[in-house]
């Protein structure tokens, strides 16, 4: 499969979509419409709504399911996948996979729980969650539960039988990590959620991205994934650089620091965030965001 090919299917660079809230916290809905469709105009090629970046542990499933609705109805016609099994109980993530899919998304992401340390409860548990589902399933080693990796074992046997078209690996390392995923992968898109090793994971074979830039800077990691495509090396490499800039200037107060950088990009986004994450950012913070904001516009990489 080609890079190419992969991003047609469920490769290529995600935009992890933040949630937006009013002063009261509530969700502002009409404006997280706004936020997709400007995500779209960045030249994403799939989004992700209800995911780690989404602040998805701190939604209930309605606030879920009407993120997933919003998002599909704003998508101009791109692909939407959405967390379907956070729900406690078994019976309950049946329910929930159900009420997403009719939600009207495009792919279910499965979260791994905490099956981690025993690859044949992980692989059983993926595979009876998905005889539930019509739509295709990516994994998502996401760390808000303990024991959130799968091994390449593991994954490469779900990915073999056709229960998953893909995963978020969230090792952040590579030997032993994303590495050994990638050589078990088969046809399935294997993805990177570590910036600083993304140049390295495309040239070893990972099919995409899904990472916390795309939520205020998606328009970077495309211009890096075209440049990679296009064999030209200088300019990814360089457009690498700037992703992992991005990465460490949003790392203190994020999501809040991103959704700063979403409201200097023109998208009246507040700060807010349900965990409290903007009592990070000081006047200190929010100058150094600005500053580099103003040099990613001067250099043409992001919006003014």
């Amino acid at each position: 499969m080609t890079l190419q090919e992969a991003e047609k299917g469920w490769g290529g660079v995600y935009s992890l979509l933040l949630t937006p809230y009013h002063d009261d916290l509530s969700i502002d809905y009409d404006l997280y419409g706004e936020y997709v469709r400007w995500q779209v105009a960045q030249g994403v090629h799939h989004l992700f709504s209800v995911c780690g970046s989404s602040e998805m542990t701190s939604l209930t499933l309605e606030e879920r399911l009407q993120c997933a609705r919003v998002a599909v109805k704003n998508s101009c016609g791109h692909k939407v996948v959405a967390t379907a099994n956070l729900e406690p109980s078994r019976p309950a993530q049946i329910e929930e996979i159900k009420r997403m899919e009719d939600a009207g998304v495009d792919g279910l992401v499965f979260i791994t729980k905490s099956y981690g340390c025993d690859d044949e409860i992980m692989v059983r548990y993926i595979t009876e969650l998905a005889e539930h589902a019509a739509k295709p399933i990516l994994l998502y080693e996401f760390p808000g539960f303990p024991n959130n990796k799968i091994s390449a074992a593991a994954y490469g046997k779900l990915a073999a039988d056709g229960i998953v078209q893909g995963i978020k690996d969230t090792t952040c390392i590579m030997e032993g990590g994303i590495s050994d995923k990638i050589r078990v992968q088969g046809e399935s898109c294997v993805m990177q959620a570590n910036i600083p090793y993304l140049l390295e994971s495309y040239e070893q074979g990972a099919r995409g991205v899904i990472a916390t830039p795309s939520t205020c800077g998606v328009g970077i990691l495309r211009k890096m994934w075209d440049a990679y495509l296009a064999g030209d090396m200088a300019k990814a490499t360089e457009y690498h650089a700037d992703v992992c800039a991005l990465s460490d200037v949003t790392g203190s107060g994020f999501p809040a620091s991103a959704k700063y950088l979403v409201q200097l990009q023109g998208i009246p986004m507040q700060v807010y965030t349900r965990g409290g994450a903007e009592k990070h950012l000081n006047a200190q913070g929010y100058k150094n965001l600005r500053v580099w904001h103003d040099a990613a516009v001067r250099k043409g990489l992001m919006e003014a």
